[in-house]
This record gives structure tokens, C-alpha cells and sequence, in this order.
């Protein structure tokens, strides 16, 4: 099974609960973030895992690599990620610093963290894998907006170290995206790829606003193929961040998105 439940679009669902419920539903993967790891320990949610058969796909996240401290708590991230047997560390860039409008600097930040932090990576067998959010996010959260920018930050390092990942929340709208998954792929840098939907109007709390599958205007299918012609056979992580979702019981939320991603993602 290459799908993967992002902890995420689960977020109330105890650990414990959120473990046993992915084994007994079949899954066998999950995507795990570091605070609600931090609150259970980290050992605990390495050994978790392990005693139900699941893979952690990834570990959210790294990077705000705008704040003070970014460099030290980035190598943590990726020892825990090595900790949990995670193979990428997703990494959210960061946006603009306190009052500044230097957008070219900071994008040149993102670009000088990621090259001290990619060899630290490589020795921890963790793969960084950069991703660009929608342009609405830029001045905030990340100011890596593109699927291109991301691979041109990645590419002096080895792929083994910096990949970039796919999110078709973020990258739906960009004409070029289909162009970049296929570079990516080419260059072997597709860290991993997630789905989710976008709704139109979007909720107020745009945060919380990311469709279930087939609620929105994405064409999922299109993504999921373009991605597998690439050649890449890892995990369709379905990560959505919705007040809805999150009010319903963990068993409930789990069956309604594997529904939804049988029907729209395959």
C-alpha cells in the first residue's frame, strides 16, 4: 500500500490510537510531526511504530530557517527523523523576516542553511526535501513559492541529501509544475509526494482550509500519474489540515480519506 496517513489530517488522534488504528485499517505508513512526538517521546513513537508494522514516511518538519536558533533546531530535526526511521524531513522555508521586504535575501538564506545542513543530513541517512507553498503563504511561511526555486536551491547538493517534495495543494495552480515533478524525477530529487484538495471560496482560517479529496477543483489523478512516470514508487502521503476532518473520530476520518483516495488519487 503506497498510501500514507499524514499525522496531520488525523491531529487529535492520540498516538497509541492513531497507531493501532492505521494497522488494524491496513495501512502501513504514516508521516508523523515532531511535536506531537516530542509529547509522547521520542523513543516511545520509534518503538510505537515498530511494534505495529508501520513505516514513517516522513517527518514534519524543519526549516523557518528566518528564525534565530533555525541551524541547531534543523540538526535536531533530523536526528529525530533518523531516530524514527524516517527517511525525508519535510522542510517549510520560512517567510520574509521581521520587517524587512528583502525577498531575494531571504530566499538566498533558505538556499545557505540548506547547504550547511545537507551533509548533516547525508551522515544521518535523512533526506531534506524542500517544499514550495502556494504564493498566498510567501511573506509568512514560505518564501520558496515554486517547484523550480526548490529544485534550483536543491541542486548543488546530492540528491541523496536535498530532494524537494510535491504537494498538490501548493502546486496545483503552477503551469510549470508538470515540467518540474518531471525534473525532479529526472534528477532524482521527488522526496515524497502529498495530496490534498482546494475549495473554492476558501474557509476564513485559510490554514484549515485544505479540501478532502475530490471536494475540490484539483486534479489529483493528473498529479499521481505525472508523478509515477517519473518512476518514483514511494508513498502518496494524504495530508489535509481541515476543522472538519479533525472534529471527526480517528477511525472515522481514516476510513473517509482512504474512500476518497481509492476514487480521486488512483
Amino acid at each position: 500500500m503506497r498510501f500514507s496517513l499524514n499525522q496531520w489530517t488525523t491531529r487529535h488522534w492520540p498516538m497509541p490510537d492513531l497507531a493501532a488504528g492505521c494497522a488494524s485499517a491496513g495501512v502501513t505508513g504514516v508521516g508523523l510531526w515532531r511535536e506531537p512526538v516530542a509529547e509522547y517521546g521520542l523513543a516511545r513513537t520509534a518503538k510505537l511504530v515498530q511494534d505495529h508494522g508501520l513505516t514513517v514516511t516522513s517527518l514534519c518538519r524543519g526549516g523557518f530557517f528566518q528564525e534565530q536558533g533555525a541551524l541547531d533546531d534543523n540538526r535536531r530535526a533530523i536526528e529525530e527523523a533518523a531516530a524514527l526511521g524516517a527517511p525525508v524531513l519535510c522542510l517549510v522555508s520560512g517567510g520574509l523576516p521581521d520587517g524587512t521586504r528583502d525577498l531575494d535575501g531571504a530566499r538566498a538564506r533558505v538556499a545557505d542553511i540548506i547547504a550547511e545542513l545537507a551533509p548533516y543530513a547525508g551522515d544521518h541517512g535523512v533526506q531534506l526535501a524542500i517544499e514550495p507553498l502556494h504564493p498566498m503563504y510567501c511573506s509568512d511561511r514560505c518564501v520558496v513559492s515554486t517547484l523550480r526555486q526548490a529544485l534550483d536551491i536543491a541542486a548543488p547538493h546530492p540528491s541523496t541529501q536535498v530532494g524537494v517534495m510535491i504537494d498538490t495543494y501548493h502546486l496545483w495552480w503552477d503551469p510549470d509544475a508538470w515540467d518540474g515533478i518531471a525534473r525532479a524525477g529526472a534528477e532524482g530529487r521527488l522526496a515524497l509526494f502529498q495530496v490534498a484538495d482546494w475549495v473554492t471560496p476558501l474557509p476564513e482560517g485559510v490554514l484549515t482550509g485544505r479540501g478532502m479529496l475530490g471536494d475540490g477543483c484539483v486534479d489529483l489523478r493528473r498529479f499521481r500519474e505525472a508523478v509515477d512516470a517519473t518512476g518514483y514508487t514511494g508513498p502518496i502521503e494524504v495530508e489535509i489540515f481541515n476543522d472538519a476532518l479533525w472534529a471527526m473520530p480517528g477511525p472515522s476520518a481514516l476510513a473517509l480519506t482512504l474512500s476518497r483516495y481509492t476514487h480521486h488519487v488512483l
